[in-house]
């Protein structure tokens, strides 16, 4: 099975929750501002890095672990799904591949210190307001991936 995690700019809530399914996080408390900053890809990607597939890694039952940056687009998660339609019809895939959105965890925090940190880049005043608002919607986060491995079959 494949997990591709999305959200606006891939590089936060995305991010985070990989890293979550990934185990390399905790899910029994908030981790440390070093913890969420030395996250793979946290506060790194740009605009250039939108729609771009990023492999995060294998989780513990062997699945692939993925993030995608969609931006503002309501067409890239469908035309994904749509290929890989194309592909399980005509080439035969077998693979299940499921998109989790992880933007409902964004709080506004994030919001304001992603566009900060990333859009202004003036990461200095951004990255604080992140770590203030990773750590409030934290729990959300570890939920959002709990909820999606339970509901294929896995547990945490």
């Amino acid at each position: 099975m494949i997990f591709i995690y999305n959200c606006y700019g891939g590089t936060h809530s995305s991010s985070l929750c990989s890293a979550i399914h990934l185990g390399k996080l905790p899910l029994d408390r908030i981790p440390s501002k070093d913890e969420i900053l030395n996250t793979d890809y946290f506060d790194a990607l740009t605009k250039k890095d939108r729609g771009r597939i990023i492999y995060r890694g294998d989780d513990k039952w062997g699945n692939s672990i993925y993030s995608v940056s969609r931006g503002s687009s309501k067409i890239v998660i469908p035309a994904l799904k749509s290929l890989i339609n194309i592909f399980k019809k005509d080439f035969n895939m077998t693979e299940d591949i499921v998109f989790i959105n992880a933007s409902p965890t964004v709080t506004f925090p994030m919001t304001i210190g992603g566009f900060v940190s990333r859009a202004l880049n003036i990461p200095y005043i951004g990255r604080p307001l992140l770590i203030i608002g990773v750590k409030q919607g934290y729990f959300n986060m570890v939920e959002l991936v709990r909820t999606n491995l339970e509901s294929k079959g896995f547990s945490l």
